[in-house]
């Protein structure tokens, strides 16, 4: 199959991809990584007027710690994140989690930003962000922007991001030191989306949980930040009953739905395995 027709703009400098975007309007759209957007220009899903180009804007490609910062350009690749030390040092439940991401030749094309822009409810990232706390860098015509993570991802497919605006970078606070964190998913195969995923990440301190943050995928809205369990293990002394209570709170307030390839009855059957493994696993991890 083949997209349908479009113009094509080669941007130079970020300025150029955002004057472009300005004068084009709705009808373009940026060209990253393109493990997303060319598969569905080619299905007919999206039909750019024009597609700018901006995979040489090698200056968006980046990783790299400033103070306890990890900031990380829009164009630099997955691998590039996962394989970079300062990712490892500073947010190593990134990198975990980078092992449920797609397969080796799709991360090495595709960007992180190009991730987070498409959105897609299934993907990891946008999870992970979200529960590391990142910012979104965007700039426009008018200047730039920062926006929370969990304020970014607004509905499947759809980011916080205007008309005539790009991202930039991406922010991503160093993780404290002795914090425990997991990430689990299922899927049908390695590297494809997963049915559901969850993620996890705390402190213990005097004994009690702090900083909590939990999350899951295929079970209701997009990347669901599940604030209800967080503020329900925030301050707790870890017990073993209280696993299961909050196990059973991350099932009640899942609200998946049945697709091709699971009902709900099986979502949350793996929300319940998925939450279990990654609130034991963060505890563990935080009480070494």
């Amino acid at each position: 199959m083949k997209p349908s027709p479009f113009d094509y703009h080669c941007a130079k400098s970020v300025e150029d991809a955002i004057a472009a975007l300005a004068a084009h309007g709705d009808g373009a759209m940026l060209l990253a990584g393109g493990q997303s957007l060319v598969p569905m220009m080619n299905l007919g899903l999206v039909t750019p007027e024009v597609l700018i180009d901006i995979t040489r804007l090698s200056d968006l490609a980046y990783v790299r710690l400033d103070e306890d910062v990890l900031r990380i350009g829009a164009l630099a690749t997955h691998n590039t994140v996962m394989r970079a030390e300062d990712s490892a040092r500073a947010c190593p439940l990134l990198v975990s989690a980078y092992d449920n991401v797609a397969h080796h030749t799709i991360r090495n094309r595709g960007t992180l930003g190009g991730n987070v822009c498409h959105a897609d409810p299934a993907s990891e990232m946008p999870l992970v962000l979200t529960l590391l706390d990142a910012t979104m860098v965007i700039h426009g015509v008018d200047g730039g922007r920062i926006v929370a993570a969990g304020d970014f991802f607004v509905d499947a497919f759809e980011t916080a991001i205007a008309t005539g605006e790009m991202l930039t970078e991406i922010r991503v606070p160093a993780q404290a030191a002795g914090e425990g964190y997991a990430f689990e998913e299922m899927s049908q195969r390695k590297g494809d989306f997963a049915i559901v995923s969850a993620g996890c990440r705390l402190s213990i301190e005097g004994g009690r949980m702090t900083n909590v943050r939990f999350g899951l995928t295929g079970a209701g809205a997009q990347n669901r930040r599940m604030t209800v369990l967080e503020t329900m293990l925030e301050g707790a002394v870890w017990e073993a009953r209280l696993l299961s209570d909050a196990v059973e709170v991350a099932v009640v307030n899942a609200d998946p739905s049945d697709d091709i390839h699971a009902d709900v009855a099986y979502k949350l059957d793996l929300v319940r395995a998925m939450s279990r493994r990654v609130l034991a696993a963060a505890v563990e991890m935080a009480v070494k």
